[in-house]
């Protein structure tokens, strides 16, 4: 779950990248970088960490050009390293160009035994590789038609952004796994993970880039292209997206994250009568659902976890040792409002089960009565191939145990989850979602025999 940006404007583009790699910042905290194009040569900077301490104004002013793309990165079956940042440049025929990759492939491991076979030499271990080296294979002059030949050998999910000396590209693989949005800023275009990126600049939402779309911008003009007419593109949105990783201000695919979240809470409620006295959110990404259950069941809606704003996301922290330190100095009881109540706890997952845990039991030392956790979504009983840190069933704790056995685990009073057909209902059936990590129902069927590579 990374995320990406690419602008194409008549001005400067690397202080907007830069912007909107701020906004997205939640979708990859391991490192990031941006390369602009200035019609010869590709300029770029990456590094590991925050966009926030990797650029500069001095760092900014160096990276000059119309054409740039921008990349936050978050590695999900490993390869948390330097030689894995993002965008990844490189040249073709003489032609330079620069990509950056959101999602998972499912063959990379294949491709990449097929490349080095050819004669091709790795340098990381990240799929984006595999898709810079496929695509230089086939390359020819036509940049659409290389892609086109791309995704013929490429199998997973993949949104792309790639920029080259005089026009920027953007891709969506065929199923349209990981999202990718089109706005305008005047006479500017901009891709972008997620609205907010489009947002902050100012700029429109035009639409979400349609699976198996390639979109090139050229001369200040856009054009589409279909992948493949004789394949026939079935949209497999990630329901997870809208459970955890976007920001609630995001729309994607017709499906707005804010009400989508609070409508399951809403769900959730109608089906819960436990005595409680408040509601407490796990934040950031629980507050909209708790605001939806509280309104139904008329429960005050509490702050009792107080969040440390300059920490990242746990979800996302490369290690299991990480993740637990995280959530302790993340999230902090407020004693004098959790003491002595009885607290309905709502979240968004359970994935792993360290969060919840660590969670339940701050709260109880903090005084509370009873903890009785909500989660609106479904229990993750699957790994999920196409860009979520699920790569392995072992890692899953609803996978290994009953919900009976998972509250006693982490040490709730209660525990209940949504529904799949619930949580397909919030959705107001807008788009047809991919929810393989609920139900085992793989679009895309995994090829490699070994794990998954990390985008």
């Amino acid at each position: 779950m990374c995320g990406i940006i690419g602008i194409y404007s008549n001005k400067e583009v690397s202080k907007k990248l830069y912007y909107s790699l701020y906004s997205i910042q939640h979708r990859g905290q391991e490192s990031c970088g941006i390369a602009v194009s200035d019609g010869e040569n590709i300029n770029y900077k990456k590094g590991m960490g925050l966009v926030g301490d990797i650029f500069t104004e001095e760092k900014l002013s160096k990276l000059n050009g119309n054409i740039g793309i921008g990349h936050v990165r978050y590695s999900t079956a490993g390869g948390s390293h330097l030689a894995n940042c993002q965008p990844l440049v490189g040249s073709c025929r003489k032609r330079n160009l620069a990509i950056a990759h959101n999602g998972n492939l499912v063959n990379a491991n294949f491709l990449r035994d097929m490349l080095e076979e050819d004669g091709y030499m790795f340098q990381a271990n990240s799929d984006t590789e595999v898709i810079l080296y496929i695509l230089a294979r086939y390359y020819k002059g036509d940049i659409v038609e290389s892609i086109k030949l791309t995704m013929d050998y490429i199998k997973g999910a993949y949104s792309l952004v790639i920029a080259c000396e005089d026009e920027l590209v953007a891709v969506r693989d065929p199923h349209g796994f990981r999202p990718l949005i089109l706005g305008k800023i005047n006479d500017d275009y901009i891709f972008a993970s997620e609205t907010c990126a489009i947002d902050i600049l100012g700029g429109e939402v035009i639409r979400d880039v349609e699976p198996g779309e390639i979109v090139v911008i050229k001369d200040g003009k856009l054009q589409s292209f279909l992948y493949s007419k004789n394949y026939k593109c079935i949209k497999r949105s990630c329901i997870f997206e809208h459970i955890y990783f976007a920001r609630n201000e995001a729309t994607i695919d017709g499906l707005n994250v804010y009400n989508f979240r609070e409508k399951c809470g809403m769900i959730l409620a109608k089906e819960d009568k436990t005595p409680c006295d408040i509601v407490v959110p796990v934040p950031d990404s629980g507050w909209s659902g708790a605001i939806g259950y509280s309104n139904v069941r008329n429960i005050p809606l509490s702050e009792g976890l107080v969040k440390n704003r300059y920490v990242g996301r746990t979800f996302i922290k490369p290690t299991q040792e990480e993740r637990e330190i995280g959530v302790k100095i993340k999230l902090n009881p407020l004693r004098s409002v959790v003491s002595g109540k009885r607290i309905i706890l709502v979240d968004d997952s359970i994935v792993r089960g360290t969060t919840s845990k660590l969670i339940v039991k701050s709260l109880k030392d903090a005084g509370a009565k009873e903890v009785h956790l909500r989660i609106t979504s479904p229990p993750v009983k699957y790994s999920c191939y196409y860009g979520i840190d699920t790569p392995n069933r072992e890692n899953l704790i609803a996978s290994n145990m009953s919900i009976s056995e998972i509250k006693d685990y982490i040490g709730c009073d209660s525990l209940m989850f949504l529904d799949t057909d619930k949580m397909i209902e919030a959705t107001n059936n807008v788009s047809t979602f991919c929810k393989a990590c609920f139900d085992g129902d793989y679009p895309v069927k995994k090829i490699d025999e070994r794990e998954c590579m990390s985008c």
